[in-house]
């Protein structure tokens, strides 16, 4: 759902820009507000996570593949706000380090799939753990929330590509919204059997309060984090799917593909998460999922050092 450059306009890459700047913002003060210091170290983990599973694209239909969001996994675990931060700083990378989205449509896909990514899944995860309520009920919250984070991000997405003229609104609407329904279903399931695996592991993170976690259980969470994170990189990421995903296949579909930029505005050091230098494909895209590890890492832990030095 990375929007590249030459499919938005002007005004549509001003206004998400703005939006994007209003609710980032405002979740980074919420951010160092809530979320207590000891747990700050988790957004690292949680950033790494996502960014490795967004690498995990995973067949859909009609030779269109699909990938994790994680808008509310994270907010499940770490709240809205921090999951804002995350996911930000996760396609950030995506846009500056591979190429993955346009750098001036950066903000137009912050603010669809992590701003109303986010929040409308948590408004949903929310109304309707209320009403189910119990274990159960968290599971399928999480399902239908998660399911409805990627179906929002995408009807934003439609919504700013016919704002732009790129193609009608009736013709966007109904593309984009039949494929992610399709992919929001794998992301409930990969959501659902996350939480469900943390419940049985690690049940504390769960917690619907904020009070800081034991230093042991943070330091082992980051322990084991960081070992799923390798393990999927070394050994699913070579199986990844390699159909496009529900935005190229709806470009190519009604023939608007042609409008990306052939080239990126600022060139990436690994297009298409190809590390240079490496003949086997395989290789190169290990190498390049592990260097976008160490970067998301890296990014999160100086926003981390900036959350824990002003609060």
């Amino acid at each position: 759902m990375h929007i590249p450059d030459g499919f938005l306009d002007a005004k549509v890459i001003i206004a998400t820009a703005a939006l994007t700047v209003i609710g980032v913002g405002a979740a980074w003060r919420q951010t160092k507000k809530q979320l207590p210091q000891q747990q700050i170290p988790l957004l690292g983990l949680a950033a790494a996570f996502v960014f490795a599973a967004q690498m995990l694209n995973f067949p859909v239909a009609g030779g269109t593949s699909g990938h994790l969001l994680g808008a509310v996994l994270i907010s499940v675990l770490l709240g809205p706000s921090a999951a804002i931060i995350v996911m930000t700083a996760v396609l950030v990378v995506q846009c500056f380090l591979f190429a993955d989205g346009g750098v001036l449509a950066l903000g137009a896909n912050i603010f669809n799939m992590a701003v109303m990514g986010v929040l409308v899944g948590n408004a949903i995860y929310r109304i309707v753990l209320r009403i189910l309520g119990g274990e159960r009920g968290r599971i399928a919250a999480v399902a239908i929330a998660s399911w409805g984070s990627v179906l929002a991000a995408a009807l934003c997405c439609a919504g700013e590509l016919a704002w732009s003229g790129t193609v009608a609104w009736q013709t966007a609407f109904p593309a984009m919204a039949g494929i992610h329904a399709l992919i929001g279903v794998g992301e409930a399931v990969i959501a659902c059997l996350v939480i469900t695996a943390i419940k049985k592991t690690r049940p504390e993170l769960l917690a619907v309060d904020s009070r800081p976690l034991p230093g042991r259980t943070v330091a082992t969470v980051i322990v084991y984090g960081v070992v799923i994170v390798l393990g999927l990189v070394l050994f699913v990421l070579p199986f990844a799917s390699a159909w496009p995903d529900g935005l190229e296949t709806v470009a190519a579909k009604f023939g608007f593909d042609h409008q990306a930029l052939a080239r990126p505005l600022v060139p990436s050091l690994m297009p298409d998460y190809k590390f240079p230098g490496l003949d086997s494909a395989a290789f190169a895209m290990i190498a390049a999922g592990i260097a976008g590890v160490v970067v998301v890492l890296l990014l999160v832990f100086f926003l981390s050092r900036r959350l824990k030095g002003n609060t």
